[in-house]
């Protein structure tokens, strides 16, 4: 029995420690002193710098204090114990699951470590000179970068360091190990985001909507097409050497990906509005490929859940949902369900404007080139979705033959019986086989597939082909046919100098995005937020709307061939 008695006094001032870190004090107070609940606060940056922006000085200052209270005490209550050290951190990073009302976002426990370090100065050994060190280092590195995070993990590797070379104990080393681990673990994804230069600093601007009538935020979620999309930021690109190598397979990146919560990989700056405002765009990545996107459907609408909450936590006044994550949730609709707070849009209605605006133009080109319009045969791929139909819509009176191209054919016919009564006098066929393509003088091709769909045997010799899917429809080898030319469809040009940090690579060509960015961003700068393309449908009064509002804010619909486009991931 006596043996037992370190066990369970280790195992008692653990659970002790535990439950005092556990209690969320610094919430409680925020929410008494300034009557708003602490997870209206800014969830991205966390603790007392966001309490001081946000609920002023002397909120801050309190709150630090009780941090500091539940450390000190957990050690005053157990003869400095080292677990209870242990137990008191933990319980504050991850305290036991309060009732919803009690529930306060965590910080990163530097008001708790403080309190764990006077304590043990206090009570216990090492000398307070010794357990100063850390101390000392986090406000070094603070000091010299601003990034709390940084000076957080520098600290907190100090500790177990300290201790050890004062002679503390194996115990006592052992906890201040265990200590560090948990903590710079908890930093993480804050010291990716300083390895990309995404994180803010202390003494920056908060991120609160509104802030400067002169910077316009908005935020947009991309996903990668391919493994190398995962490793652009560079806080990523060890994980891509580990997959080279065959030291992660494959497989089991894939099902790493789905436990992640979208993170933000970089940031566009340099659009100068024509008003004279700047705009912002924070680009979260979600990590998902398209085809999980289409095979887990609930995964997905839960992973562009986090995205839109993230966005609207870092002060971003809308949220855009792009390539595949414009397909999740009934095309946004569940998620703008579930963050209210926050527009969210699918970008559609732009995508559509930036066709009607390019289609007429190409028309007039082809038939410019030598192209008799009224002979053409004309194919629409995807043709049993919004955008492509549309396109026939409007092509439908200008050519001789038009196919359908689709995937159901029951839909594809009731579709074509619309198109023969208004124009009877084209000749409308619908198919659900490729080859058909083969034959159009005109492509125009608009799908959600993953893969490209148009390859070099379904495209004659000197057809000109519109590919507005993305990802792109139009298989590379494609441009090798002779004659061919592929122009991108749904491709902006903000007005200014576009740049991103981190050198995120949109796959768009230089300066350019895809039109249902370019939507978040016109509707973000002019603040019509009941502009957003939510679900199926898309109103024709919005498709005028962005039209107008995009080239009034300078914004340029790209209707060229530019071999540099490609698509967005």
């Amino acid at each position: 029995m006596a043996l037992m008695d370190p066990v369970v006094a280790a195992v008692t001032s653990a659970l002790l420690g535990y439950a005092l870190g556990s209690l969320p004090l610094g919430g409680m107070l925020v929410e008494r002193v300034t009557g708003r609940h602490p997870r209206e606060l800014d969830a991205h940056l966390l603790g007392v710098e966001n309490v001081f922006r946000l609920a002023g000085a002397p909120v801050a200052i309190a709150s630090f204090g009780l941090d500091v209270l539940k450390g000190v005490a957990a050690l005053a209550l157990t003869a400095a114990s080292p677990w209870a050290a242990l137990g008191v951190y933990l319980g504050h990073l991850h305290p036991v699951p309060w009732p919803r009302a009690f529930r306060a976002p965590r910080g990163r426990g530097n008001g708790v470590l403080l309190g764990v370090l006077a304590g043990w100065a206090a009570f216990g050994a090492p000398a307070w000179w010794v357990l100063a060190a850390p101390i000392w280092g986090y406000a070094a590195v603070l000091v010299a970068t601003r990034y709390v995070a940084l000076a957080t993990a520098a600290g907190l590797v100090l500790i177990p360091v300290v201790l050890a070379l004062s002679g503390a104990g194996l115990t006592a080393v052992a906890a201040g190990a265990g200590m560090a681990t948990i903590g710079v673990w908890r930093q993480k994804s804050a010291l990716a985001r300083v390895r990309d230069r995404t994180e803010p600093r202390l003494g920056d601007p908060p991120p609160v909507r509104g802030l400067s009538p002169h910077i316009v935020l908005a935020a947009f979620m991309v996903h990668p097409l391919t493994v190398d999309d995962l490793w652009q930021p560079p806080s990523q690109r060890w994980l891509g050497d580990v997959v080279r190598r065959g030291w992660l397979p494959e497989a089991l990146l894939r099902r790493l990906m789905l436990l992640m919560r979208p993170q933000i990989q970089g940031e566009i700056r340099g659009i100068e509005l024509a008003d004279g405002r700047e705009l912002r765009v924070l680009l979260i990545s979600g990590p998902m490929f398209p085809d999980q996107i289409r095979s887990l459907p609930d995964v997905a609408v839960r992973m562009a859940i986090q995205g839109a909450t993230l966005a609207r936590d870092c002060g971003a006044e809308a949220f855009g949902l792009g390539a595949f994550w414009s397909t999740v949730g009934d095309k946004g609709a569940r998620v703008q369900e579930a963050v209210p707070d926050i527009a969210i849009t699918n970008g559609g209605a732009y995508t559509a404007a930036t066709v009607k605006a390019a289609v007429p133009g190409l028309l007039l080109r082809f038939a410019d080139a030598g192209g008799t319009l009224a002979q053409a045969c004309a194919a629409i791929v995807g043709a049993n979705g919004v955008v492509a139909f549309g396109v026939a819509r409007m092509i439908a009176g200008e050519v001789g033959r038009l196919v359908l191209i689709g995937r159901d054919l029951e839909r594809l016919e009731r579709s074509a019986k619309t198109l023969r009564r208004k124009f009877p006098g084209t000749e409308i066929v619908t198919s659900i086989d490729m080859a058909d393509c083969a034959a159009a003088d005109l492509v125009f091709t608009a799908t959600s597939d993953p893969e490209a769909v148009v390859m070099p045997e379904h495209v004659k010799p000197g057809a000109w082909i519109f590919d507005i899917g993305r990802p792109a429809d139009v298989d590379e080898r494609v441009r090798d046919v002779p004659g061919v030319q592929v122009i991108p469809g749904g491709v902006v040009r903000p007005p200014g100098s576009m740049r991103t940090r981190t050198d995120i690579d949109l796959h768009f060509g230089a300066a350019q995005v895809p039109a249902c960015m370019a939507e978040t961003m016109i509707m973000t700068a002019a603040r019509s937020f009941d502009r957003a393309s939510l679900g199926a449908q898309t109103r024709s009064a919005d498709i005028e709307f962005y039209l107008r509002e995009g080239e009034r804010l300078g914004f340029e619909i790209v209707t060229q061939d530019d071999r540099a486009v490609q698509a967005i991931g």
